[in-house]
């Protein structure tokens, strides 16, 4: 009997301490702050059966933009409706309906400064030298004043080094968001007898995306899902004023395993159509002179309204007309780490299968709509399983692109 009951006793304690560290992850798992509207629930999708239960606390009012204020409620995240994990605070905010695109567009985007790309040694008569690297200067690196002056196209910085005559320059250097200051010494050139510093760099790009929704409250738009980044360095580009341009798709290189596909497109016309804003992880967010297309506007779910299971993405693979194919849904993650893979979704249209073997480069930013709703965006596709891919939530391009227009969504207490 005694062996019984150490051995209850023992099973009793691994049990108790397994669901104490289930609890644990889910608590690190979930967001703090939930954005409700007046009439959803909040019930969370998964494998789980967890929800937000409203505690008895009363609501505290805090000041919201535009003088206005907001009632901030208080819940706890529950496991059964009962086993309370950690307690969050609740956001009751309005309804936010905007115009589901899936439309291309065109981008020209300046940068804020000069980003590095690459360093390389510079031959002069006195021996070989790297000025920029022995002066901390490294790849990803945006070089944006020079002896106090700005640094805006490669051309400035080019003017700057050959008029230094050789002379030691003082450099302004942002790295992560860190802004430092170095010195070098320009060297000249045996090949060329022009003064260099031993960089490659960039001031500008262009490409082609997909619209995710526009508003036309505000003519704000949203699109991507992620940033646009340096294709050298994979660093965000660091946005100075960005033009939005009418676009089309006029061919597809089919993804195949291990090979992503692509969406290949044109600018229209030179004429822009709109204007870049911001260039951030979670998407680019701009003005369009109007709506890019006739869709009819529908609600933006908050993440705890996306299900797994059958959706649709409303994406244009030939000429600017969307059309709507079929996906399913498999997972959903809450972590906010990664907010451009909380959703992990397959392409099971055959339609759309058959013609770009499921999600290619130039879908980013394809909306996803399920049960009426805008739900999220395509944002990256598996190169081993290109009918797989991830998209981020409707809820965070909207909550992005409010803060970034200064557009309060709280409700009014």
């Amino acid at each position: 009997m005694k062996k019984f009951f150490r051995t209850l006793s023992t099973i009793t304690l691994i049990l108790t301490s397994i669901f104490f560290i289930g609890c644990a992850a889910i608590s690190y798992e979930f967001p703090n702050i939930y954005n409700i509207t007046e009439n959803s629930n909040i019930a969370l999708s998964g494998p789980v059966p967890l929800t937000i239960k409203p505690s008895s606390k009363k609501a505290e009012v805090g000041a919201g933009i535009n003088n206005q204020t907001n009632k901030i409620r208080h819940g706890n995240l529950t496991l059964l409706n009962f086993i309370p994990i950690k307690p969050v605070e609740i956001d009751i905010i309005n309804e936010n309906e905007v115009i589901p695109c899936g439309t291309p567009f065109g981008v020209k985007i300046f940068t804020d400064g000069v980003m590095v790309i690459g360093t390389s040694t510079v031959t002069s008569s006195n021996g070989i030298y790297n000025p920029a690297k022995q002066s901390g200067i490294k790849k990803g690196d945006v070089i944006t004043q020079i002896n106090n002056s700005p640094i805006k196209s490669n051309e400035d910085l080019a003017n700057a080094v050959e008029s230094s005559q050789g002379e030691a320059l003082s450099v302004s250097v942002t790295r992560d968001n860190i802004i430092f200051d170095t010195s070098l010494t320009p060297v000249k050139a045996i090949n060329d007898d022009c003064y260099k510093i031993g960089i490659w760099v960039r001031d500008s790009s262009a490409g082609i995306g997909t619209v995710t929704f526009y508003n036309t409250t505000n003519n704000t738009f949203s699109g991507l899902g992620h940033g646009i980044c340096d294709v050298d360095t994979g660093e965000l580009l660091p946005l100075s004023r960005g033009d939005i341009m009418e676009a089309t798709i006029n061919g597809i290189s089919k993804g195949l395993r291990g090979t992503p596909g692509e969406l290949k497109g044109c600018f229209v016309r030179n004429k822009p159509i709109g204007k870049l804003c911001a260039n951030t992880e979670t998407g680019v967010y701009g003005t369009l002179n109007q709506s890019p297309c006739e869709n009819k506007a529908v609600k933006i779910a908050m993440k705890h309204q996306v299900k797994t299971g059958p959706a649709q993405v409303l994406t244009t693979i030939l000429g600017e007309q969307p059309q709507y194919y079929n996906i399913n849904i498999q997972s959903i993650n809450y972590n906010e780490n990664n907010p451009t893979k909380n959703i992990l979704i397959s392409i099971t249209d055959k339609e759309l299968l058959d013609k770009t073997g499921g999600i290619v480069q130039g879908m980013s930013g394809s909306p996803i709509i399920q049960n009426g709703m805008l739900v999220g965006a395509i944002t990256h596709v598996f190169i081993n399983e290109p009918n797989k891919g991830y998209a981020i939530f409707a809820e965070t391009m909207s909550t992005n692109c409010n803060d970034i227009f200064h557009i309060s969504s709280k409700k009014a207490s």
